[in-house]
Formats: structure tokens, sequence, C-alpha cells
């Protein structure tokens, strides 16, 4: 079933282009709000176990729900809330839609529409690794399709609809929490709120995120992409959800790297994004047809 349900999701995801706002779930910053408040004042360990409590709060009525619809109706009702699930959790707005209408600005020479759609694709998390804007975007894609993809996908595979929803609810905590504090200028300190739930964002996404770069090198250039993850290995990040964004965003733009030798430098920027975009797109499909081995080899033991 969880087969299907990715498929399903997958496929439902490109007719809703329309309606993905919905799921940025404005709801969950009233709720990271009243968390950050409950837990003002502490810090440290403490506060990181409690923030994981809060955000693992939200994906219990979730998985709840999947184990009590249970096999009815030929597990029918199930299903469609898992995909129902998966469709909220990715996101939360759409990479490829994102990407192309970056692409597309620049094929109409508006400058300003595309720096607009790159500031989108890059998100404060994500911006400064390139050292232009092109390279900035470039990386960002591959980041971002671990936050919005990838992780999600993993955490579906191994917990179900819930841990799905605990991985989007994660990545909209920290993002939100990190947002209230460059509101306030305020710096990220190690054991603050927002410390907090990056790490634990952090944790989520350190297996997926290793996996994508996996599946980033399979879908390009393989020599380039492993060199560029044995640099990774020696350098050091601030934090683990950096790392890790590190790693990908290194081999990602490594297993580009050969597909970009040949293009013209007016070029560039749209062959980057566009290509950045066919790596991701293969790597998600090279991880469902994974899984679909996995699921089939299950079944034949």
């Amino acid at each position: 079933m969880s087969l299907i349900a990715l498929l399903l999701a997958h496929l439902i995801e490109y007719g809703l282009t329309t309606v993905l706002h919905l799921r940025e779930l404005r709801w969950l910053d009233h709720y990271c709000d009243w968390a950050e408040r409950l837990l003002a004042g502490r810090r440290g360990w403490l506060l990181v176990v409690a923030a994981a409590l809060l955000v693992l709060l939200p994906a219990i009525p979730v998985g709840y729900a999947y184990v009590l619809l249970g096999s009815h109706l030929l597990g029918l009702p199930q299903l469609a809330f898992a995909v129902l699930v998966l469709l909220l959790s990715f996101g939360p707005r759409d990479l490829r839609v994102e990407v192309h209408d970056y692409i597309d600005a620049l094929d109409r020479g508006d400058r300003d529409e595309a720096t607009r759609r790159a500031t989108e694709l890059l998100e404060s998390d994500a911006a400064g690794r390139g050292t232009g804007l092109r390279e900035a975007v470039e990386e960002a894609i591959f980041v971002q399709a671990n936050n919005r993809i990838f992780g999600v996908v993993f955490w579906f595979v191994v917990l179900g609809p819930a841990g799905a929803w605990l991985f989007r609810v994660s990545d909209l905590m920290r993002r939100r929490a990190a947002f209230e504090a460059a509101r306030r200028g305020a710096a990220v300190e190690r054991g603050s709120f927002d410390w907090a739930l990056a790490f634990i964002h952090g944790l989520l996404a350190w297996l997926p995120a290793r996996l994508a770069a996996g599946a980033y090198a399979l879908a390009g250039s393989f020599e380039d992409a492993l060199g560029n993850w044995r640099a990774t290995v020696d350098s050091v990040g601030t934090g683990i959800l950096d790392r890790s964004e590190d790693l990908l965003a290194r081999v990602g733009k490594g297993s580009l790297q050969s597909g970009l030798a040949s293009v013209a430098p007016a070029e560039q920027d749209k062959a980057a994004a566009a290509g950045a975009w066919r790596i991701v797109a293969r790597a998600v499909w090279t991880w469902l047809a994974i899984i679909a081995v996995m699921v089939l080899a299950g079944r034949a033991t």
C-alpha cells in the first residue's frame, strides 16, 4: 500500500498546482509561536527534549487515525488517508513549479521576476552557499528537494503517514522559529528554541539526505559527485542540518557538473536550474524504483 500511496500522491500533485498554497498550513505558525512561549527561558538539552515532544504531538493523531482505519473496505479509506497526508506533507510549495517559474522569467528576460523567484527558491536556510545567484539557486534546488520530497518519502516508508507528517511538522516549525528570530534580529544561539528545532529537523533529515545524495550521484556524473562527497566529509559545518544541506548542495552540484561544461555562458543560469531539477526528478524515480523492488522482494519472501 505504501508504494501505491506514494505513486498516487506523486501523480496527483502534478494536477494540483492551483491549490498547493493550502499546504503552507499557517495554523502551524500559531502552534509554533505557542510552543516558543511555553518553553521561554528554558535552555540546553532539556529544551531539545521538550521541543521534540511538541514536534511529535501533531503526528500522534495522524498515526492513530491511520491505524483506526485499518483494512476496512479493502483498505481503500486507509489508502485515501495516506495519499491525503502525503499531499499535505510534500512541499509546502511545489519545487518543480518554482523551478519552472524561475526559468520562464529568465526566458522572458525579466530579471526582477527571476530574482523574486530565486528568492523563493533559496529561502533563508538555503541562501549564501553558492558564490553567485546561479550557484545559490542550483544548490538550493538540491537542498530543498530533501526538505520537501525525499525526507517525507523516507519517513513515510519507515513510519507511514505519521512519519511523513512528523517530518513536515519539524520542517515547518524550524522555519517559523528561524523567521521569528530573524524578525527580532536575534542570532541563532546554541541551546535556543530555534536551534533546538533545527537540531531536531537535522536528526530527521540526516539519513534521507545521504540517501538523496546517493541518488543524485546515480542520476548524474557519478565520479564528480563522489569526489565532492569525499571533500564534504572533511568539511566542518555549524550544525547537523547545515552539514547535511552542505552535502546535498555539493554532491548535487557535482552530479550536474559535466552537463554544464558545454553550455554557453549566457545560458548558464537556465541550464543550471533546469539541470538541477532533472537530477532531482531522476533521483525521485530512482527512489520509487528501489521502493518498488523492496516491496516486491518483501512479498516474495
